[in-house]
């Protein structure tokens, strides 16, 4: 595993990223945890660039009321074993007709080098892609009902590993608190629960 000077020096470059004039700095990143056990959001929201860390906010409370529920890990061990990434770093801003903007296809292929790199630099076991837009970075476009509760082998740029979708704790999501959904996301936390990669960490 990399040391966490070697992680540090990894998101300091990712600190100073401005390839997208469109997003809003500054960039928001995790920890600089080694961990093989990777948690991949969509892009942060407007909470979070002030506090500084991802899901800081309503669905990050969410997420880690998941994490406790299954782990039994508090918010700070789970920010602690688990290294965080997402499909893009910055808050695309709001859409006109409210609500957060998705971002644009260049702008998911420019942060996708940074994941790469984490890939490159983690080589992760387990590969948590958190709501609909981080799956289909892995898994492609398909229904939640299919793909949470499930574990699949995925290769990512060349990548192989093992991933576990979970759908996005949104507040605005009803999915994950109705059925199937919510009988699928206990089965998934279950699986991660589980797995090697986690029970080592």
């Amino acid at each position: 595993m990399p040391t966490a000077a070697a992680v540090e020096k990894h998101l300091a470059a990712l600190r100073a990223c401005n390839r997208c004039p469109r997003m809003h700095q500054p960039v928001v990143v995790g920890r600089p945890v080694a961990s093989r056990v990777l948690l991949v959001g969509q892009a942060p929201g407007d909470k979070e660039p002030k506090l500084g860390r991802p899901f800081a906010w309503t669905a990050g409370k969410t997420l880690f009321k998941w994490f406790h529920g299954a782990l039994g890990w508090t918010e700070d061990e789970v920010r602690d074993r688990v290294y965080f990434a997402a499909v893009c770093r910055c808050f695309p801003g709001k859409k006109e007709t409210g609500g957060d903007r998705v971002p644009a296809p260049d702008e998911i292929a420019n942060c996708a080098t940074w994941l790469e790199r984490e890939f490159v630099l983690l080589k992760p076991a387990l590969v948590l892609p958190v709501g609909k837009l981080a799956i289909a970075q892995f898994l492609g476009e398909r229904p939640l009902a299919e793909t949470i509760g499930k574990k699949f082998s995925a290769v990512y740029r060349g990548h192989a590993t093992e991933c576990i979708p979970l759908p996005h704790p949104s507040g605005a999501s009803p999915w994950h608190r109705m059925e199937p959904g919510k009988t699928l996301l206990n089965e998934a936390l279950a699986l991660v629960a589980k797995h090697e990669a986690i029970r080592r960490g």
